[in-house]
């Protein structure tokens, strides 16, 4: 039995993680889930799967603190991220997986590959902001990484054992998002609703408007980058509105190989825990029959200029992509919370980088710092 940790336990990958820990019963048992500030909802999951240990971040109050350790006597509950940090480091698991939302998840990246577990990476930030420190610590120790990111398990599963040397090219796949055929006339008319309707995907929010101005497919090529070991001139991005192929790899004989299914997260998912095997399951079917057409089509700059500003900074490196990351964040927040129009997100991310200085191998301390300073930063010009 293989013993799991879960951060993000109430979120959409959560949610996803939690129908394969189901019907893979009682091949994995969850020893620590935790969850921002949603106690109903991790609480429900608790007594579910039995989970011993719970920690809130989000939940700074000590009266509620105190009121939800007496509510659970028979579970050990902690709040915060040094408490989180430390149940890292001292609890008994063998696999974690990293599903914390944006920037928040990287610290747990870090202790995870620290103890010399089995990460498996559904924060995308992590490599993001600081994959030049993460995969040399993984690589140094006992840890591994396994994408959860459907376009880099596809990947992770199409390249197989085959060396850098014989991948000519990387191509991901994007949905293009709420807003691939509305006509740009109508962007700055975006309401907060229209964006947060995917077309394929059921995600949460943030997720949800990366994919709409294709920022994530930005973050996914870094991702992909730091993962792969492959230069940024030979990774790319393309739409695919079926969302059925979820990557390819092009090898430098010229042939393809691709990862597709009915689009599911609960199948990355899996695969991810159960790696290096691969466990029998009805969670995900797909029917060839019923697929239809196929197709692609090149990511539009005056469409999404937000993917494009991201492989700017991605280019730039340093300390530039956990800038761009940052002011996303908190332009997503100012959007949400409507208090700018969806087209100045581009704007404010933009305004951040013109205003950074370079730094060019940031530790994990100024990357923190920067972080949290272009956030503040940004949020304030809402």
């Amino acid at each position: 039995m293989v013993k799991l940790t879960l951060l993000g336990a109430t979120g959409s990958i959560g949610s996803s993680t939690l129908a394969v820990v189901r019907e893979q019963d009682p091949r994995f048992a969850i020893r620590l889930a935790t969850a921002h500030s949603d106690h109903q909802k991790l609480l429900r999951i608790a007594r579910e799967f039995e989970v011993p240990v719970l920690v809130f971040t989000g939940i700074p109050d000590p009266a509620v603190q105190d009121r939800l350790r007496r509510q659970e006597p028979s579970r050990r509950i902690f709040f915060g991220e040094e408490e989180l940090l430390q149940t890292l480091a001292s609890e008994d698991y063998d696999t974690a997986l990293n599903a914390i939302s944006g920037s928040a998840g990287l610290r747990s990246s870090f202790a995870i590959a620290a103890r010399g577990k089995k990460l498996a990476l559904a924060n995308k930030e992590s490599l993001v902001l600081a994959g030049h420190l993460l995969m040399p610590l993984i690589q140094s120790g006992t840890a591994e990484l396994v994408p959860v990111d459907s376009e880099h398990s596809a990947l992770f599963q199409a390249i197989g054992n085959h060396p850098a040397a014989e991948i000519r090219k990387l191509h991901i796949t994007a949905s293009g998002g709420a807003f691939r055929e509305l006509p740009l006339a109508e962007f700055p008319k975006i309401t907060v609703e229209q964006a947060l309707r995917h077309p394929n995907w059921e995600m949460g929010a943030k997720v949800t408007l990366d994919s709409a101005t294709m920022f994530n497919k930005a973050l996914e090529v870094m991702e992909a980058h730091w993962l792969f070991g492959l230069p940024y001139d030979r990774i790319t991005a393309l739409i695919h509105p079926q969302s059925v192929i979820h990557s390819l790899v092009e090898f430098i004989d010229g042939s393809f190989l691709a990862q597709l299914s009915t689009p599911d997260m609960k199948l990355p998912i899996l695969y991810a825990l159960s790696h290096p095997e691969r466990f029998a399951s009805q969670l995900v079917s797909t029917d060839l029959l019923q697929l239809g057409a196929l197709s692609f089509q090149a990511i539009a700059p005056e469409r999404y200029p937000l993917y494009f500003l991201g492989l700017e900074a991605a280019r730039r490196g340093g300390i530039f992509p956990t800038v761009i990351n940052s002011a996303n964040e908190a332009a997503l927040r100012l959007f949400l919370e409507r208090r700018i129009a969806f087209t100045q997100i581009p704007s404010l991310c933009d305004q951040a980088l013109q205003k950074q200085q370079a730094i060019a191998d940031p530790d994990l301390e100024t990357i923190v710092e920067v972080n949290r300073r272009v956030y503040e930063q940004t949020l304030a010009k809402g």
